[in-house]
């Protein structure tokens, strides 16, 4: 049985944690605002990026969210000349995947700007069939850019799957009533994501290959 398999980018397929608190601390800073544990910056990776400063400083109004925004995307996009690499059996996952007839799309908590330039570098950006960002939808954990893909890609809540990192993913998908498949090596720790009952909870990406076959 062919299904609808929607991934997460940060955190699930890219490896790309230490350059997102990077930069945030890099914007933190010119911004003049506090300086954040690590964890509690990779604790909200995933979120839009308004709904990530707003979390992170409250006190900020916002202007000052939209200035910090346009600070951290150009940090991003300098530290962009050095892709962030993806994550062990990512490559060859998704290629399998795709061979077997499945359609891949991604939800992400980037922009789209963010998304198209990733994309423009990524050895798998071809084999995703459709994607939706956090700026021009509702962000994580809001399931509307669930609905808008199952909607673009003319697939049943019943024949897709949720992969993701996060607790945002997990309760994304929940409130979709889609099936989830949480990673382990992500931004949060397993336990938090048990919370939402995945079906399946994988230490390689590769690990759901056979679930997948299983289950159809």
């Amino acid at each position: 049985m062919h299904m609808l398999i929607i991934f997460d980018w940060d955190g699930t397929i890219s490896d790309s944690a230490d350059k997102i608190i990077r930069c945030m601390h890099r914007a933190a800073d010119e911004m003049g605002l506090p300086a954040l544990p690590d964890s509690e910056i990779q604790n909200i990776i995933g979120l839009g990026l308004p709904e990530v400063i707003s979390t992170l400083y409250p006190e900020i109004d916002s202007a000052g969210i939209d200035a910090m925004c346009d600070e951290y995307a150009k940090h991003f996009i300098a530290s962009d000349d050095q892709p962030s690499p993806l994550f062990p059996s990512v490559a060859d996952t998704l290629e399998t995947l795709k061979s077997q007839g499945h359609t891949l799309a991604v939800a992400t908590g980037k922009s789209r700007r963010g998304l198209n330039r990733v994309f423009g570098k990524s050895e798998v950006s071809g084999l995703f069939d459709a994607s939706r960002c956090a700026d021009e939808t509702a962000s994580k954990p809001h399931p509307k850019m669930l609905f808008e893909l199952l909607s673009e890609c003319r697939a049943p809540v019943t024949k897709a799957i949720m992969v993701g990192d996060t607790e945002y993913d997990m309760e994304m998908a929940v409130r979709a009533n889609m099936t989830r498949v949480a990673v382990t090596y992500g931004a949060h720790d397993v336990s938090r994501l048990r919370k939402f009952e995945p079906a399946l909870c994988v230490d390689r990406l590769e690990e759901m290959l056979g679930w997948i076959e299983s289950t159809g």
